[in-house]
C-alpha cells in the first residue's frame, strides 16, 4: 500500500469513480474528483495537476502497488475498468500480507490497557476475522508474551493522560515490603514496561529539591488508586529516558553508584546462547577457550541484574567485581539452604 496519505486518497477516489458505471470519466473529471477529495479530507485547496492524475493511473495499472488495475481508455477519452467487478479494495491478501497482518494484530494487543486500544478493539476484531477467513492456516505462527491478568493495567490510560496533560497526582501505593499503602504526591513523566510489567516514573517531591534521587519507579500492580490534585506541575529536568536506562538492566538505579565492569565466566553449554542473545548491549566477549567464554558488562549492579545472573546458574560464574561475586554466592547459598 502507498505510504503517502494523499496518494492513497487519490487512488481510492479514482477507484470509486471508475466503479461508477453510470458516468463516463475523462482525465479532467478524475482530476477534479481527486482535487475535491483532497479538499474534503485534508483541507488541501491547491488542486491536483493533470500530470499527477496520469501518474496515479499509471501506478494503479502497474504491479508496483500490487493493484494491477485493468484501466482502459474508450474512444481515446473515457477511462473505465475493463473488468466491471474490479476494485482496489477487493485485492486478495498474499501469504506475506497475511503474515504481516497477524504480526500487526499481535503487537496491537500489547496495548490493551490504553483507551486508544479500547477504541480500536472493533478494528482489531475485524482484522482478526479478516486474517482467519483468508488464511489457509488456523494455527499461531507468531506469539508475543502477554499477561491479561496483570494487576494495575487498568491505570495505564489514565496515567498516560496525566502525563500528556501535565497533571500532578496523589497516589496510594503499597510496596511489596509495606504492610499497608502509603499516599504521596507524584509528578508523572513516563510509562515504562520491563519484563511484561508496567511502571509509572515520576518526581516524588522531597529534600533536597531538584534531586535525581526523588525520581521514583512505581509498579502499576502496586498502585491502589490515585487522583489528580491541583498542585503546579514540575516539568522533567531530571533525566532523559532515552539514556537514563543505558547502564542498568530493568528500572532499579542507585544514583550513588557508577557503572562497573562486570566479568563473567560462562561454560560452553550456554555460551552460544549468551553470545547470540547478549545480557546487555554493553556485553563484550573478552576470552574464549574449549571450556567456554568470558564476557564483560558495563552496568550498575541492581536487583534485576542479580536475577538475570542467577537465572543462568550453574552455567555462569561472576568473577568480578568482588562485591557482586560475594553477593551472588550469598544468594546461591541461601537458595541451597532452602532445598537442603
Amino acid at each position: 500500500m502507498p505510504t503517502n496519505r494523499n496518494a492513497l486518497i487519490r487512488y481510492t477516489t479514482i477507484d470509486k469513480c471508475l466503479r461508477n458505471k453510470y458516468r463516463r470519466w475523462t482525465l479532467e473529471d478524475l482530476q477534479e474528483a481527486c482535487s475535491d477529495a483532497l479538499y474534503e479530507y485534508e483541507g488541501i485547496d491547491k488542486g491536483v495537476s493533470k500530470r499527477t492524475t496520469q501518474l496515479d493511473i499509471q501506478n494503479m495499472r502497474s504491479d508496483k502497488l500490487g493493484y494491477n488495475a485493468p484501466i482502459i481508455v474508450l474512444e481515446k477519452k473515457y477511462y473505465t475498468y475493463e473488468d466491471a467487478d474490479y476494485s482496489i479494495t477487493k485485492l486478495p491478501l498474499t501469504d506475506n500480507d497475511l503474515g504481516k497482518l497477524k504480526e500487526a494484530i499481535d503487537i496491537l494487543k500489547q496495548f490493551q490497557g490504553f483507551n486508544h486500544f479500547q477504541e480500536m478493539s472493533g478494528l482489531v476484531h475485524k482484522l482478526e476475522n479478516k486474517y482467519y477467513n483468508k488464511s489457509k492456516y488456523n494455527r499461531t505462527i507468531v506469539h508475543i508474551e502477554t499477561n491479561d491478568a496483570l494487576k494495575g493495567i487498568e491505570y495505564l490510560d489514565q496515567l498516560y493522560q496525566t502525563i500528556l496533560n501535565r497533571k500532578v497526582i496523589s497516589v496510594s501505593y503499597q510496596s511489596y515490603k509495606a504492610r499497608k499503602p502509603n499516599s504521596f504526591t507524584l509528578h508523572p513523566y513516563l510509562l515504562k514496561e520491563f519484563n511484561n510489567r508496567w511502571y509509572v516514573v515520576g518526581l516524588k517531591p522531597g529534600k533536597p529539591e531538584n534531586n535525581i534521587n526523588n525520581i521514583k519507579h512505581l509498579a502499576l500492580d502496586r498502585i491502589k488508586g490515585f487522583e489528580i490534585i491541583n498542585d503546579s506541575y514540575v516539568d522533567n529536568i531530571y533525566f532523559d529516558p532515552n539514556t537514563y536506562y543505558d547502564n542498568i538492566i530493568g528500572v532499579t538505579k542507585d544514583e550513588g553508584l557508577q557503572a562497573r565492569t562486570i566479568i563473567c565466566s560462562i561454560n560452553h553449554r550456554i555460551a552460544p546462547y549468551i553470545i547470540t542473545k547478549p545480557i546487555h548491549h554493553s556485553q563484550k566477549v573478552i576470552g574464549q577457550s574449549k571450556y567456554g567464554v568470558k564476557i564483560s558488562l558495563k552496568l550498575i549492579p541492581n536487583l534485576e541484574l542479580e536475577r538475570v545472573l542467577l537465572g543462568f546458574s550453574p552455567d555462569l560464574e561472576v568473577l568480578s567485581p568482588p562485591s557482586l561475586n560475594k553477593r551472588i554466592k550469598q544468594l546461591l547459598k541461601h537458595a541451597y539452604q532452602k532445598y537442603k
